[in-house]
């Protein structure tokens, strides 16, 4: 019997790659985005099966949670994918865009979480593959919104995954850096300001993150093969993954060097 995956913010990026890429291992894909006008190519496919899911609305959840089981018998396996991207140094910072990165980074999974658990409770087996960022692990200038939803994700998934062992519910995380999608392109900026170290720092930063994004061309297929291979080999222990080199040298050097030392070297870098 082919598996079943379900994958929220599908339409576009990593989501996109990844529906197609399950897809062609032959399982059945269940893509939910925003708006089905979105779909493009993934309604081509006759393995995926596009859903109207916004991730902020409960409401919606349990429409399109309805409407899933009942043309899938089985879901194996749930990544949370949907993501949004928020640059702003806190003092400019505006509260309907705070709003809006943490309902859709953090309590869009919690929310898609809590509405399946029951599914896969019923089935007596089950994966959540929380969508994190090495931006979970380790912290940069102009983050304290993105980085800070995507560790409450990380320590979210941990607890929930002590709740579910006894389910044979399975709970990971996986960590990466900047893809080359769309993804900083849409990323949502503050002003410039009156304030120059301000305006410098925007810029340095958003240079330096789109020429990471450029450079990282392999990243993406190892994204999905990862997610893949996950998904195929789920482990009952929660895990935490991280992909890509960037990601791994950012964790080996945060572990290695220590606090100080490693923050001296995000200063060195971002701010001189």
């Amino acid at each position: 019997m082919k598996k079943t995956v379900l994958i929220t913010g599908a339409a576009g990026g990593i989501g996109k790659q990844t529906a197609l890429f399950f897809a062609d291992k032959g399982w059945n894909v269940i893509a939910t985005m925003l708006h089905l006008l979105e779909a493009e190519e993934l309604n081509n496919n006759p393995s995926i099966r596009c859903y109207e899911l916004d991730v902020t609305c409960s409401e919606s959840i349990e429409t399109a949670k309805q409407k899933i089981i009942l043309d899938n018998p089985k879901i194996d396996v749930i990544i949370n994918n949907a993501g949004v991207g928020y640059r702003s140094f806190v003092e400019l910072s505006e509260d309907k865009k705070i709003d809006t990165i943490v309902d859709i980074n953090w309590l869009g999974v919690v929310k898609v979480c809590r509405a399946f658990i029951p599914v896969f409770r019923t089935q007596k087996n089950g994966l959540f593959i929380n969508i994190s960022s090495i931006a979970g692990l380790v912290n940069l200038p102009l983050g304290s919104f993105y980085h800070s939803t995507k560790q409450a994700v990380e320590s979210f998934s941990e607890c929930m995954a002590y709740e579910l062992y006894d389910l044979n519910i399975k709970v990971c995380t996986v960590q990466f850096g900047n893809a080359p999608t769309s993804f900083q392109k849409n990323v949502t900026k503050c002003p410039a300001t009156s304030v120059k170290s301000y305006n410098d720092l925007m810029k340095k930063v958003t240079d330096l993150l789109q020429k990471k994004s450029n450079k990282n061309t392999n990243l993406t297929p190892l994204i999905t093969e990862k997610l893949y291979e996950i998904a195929e080999n789920p482990n009952k222990k929660f895990r935490r993954y991280t992909i890509g080199f960037d990601a791994n040298l950012m964790k080996f050097l945060r572990r290695g060097l220590g606090y100080r030392l490693f923050n001296s070297l995000i200063r060195k870098y971002t701010l001189k």
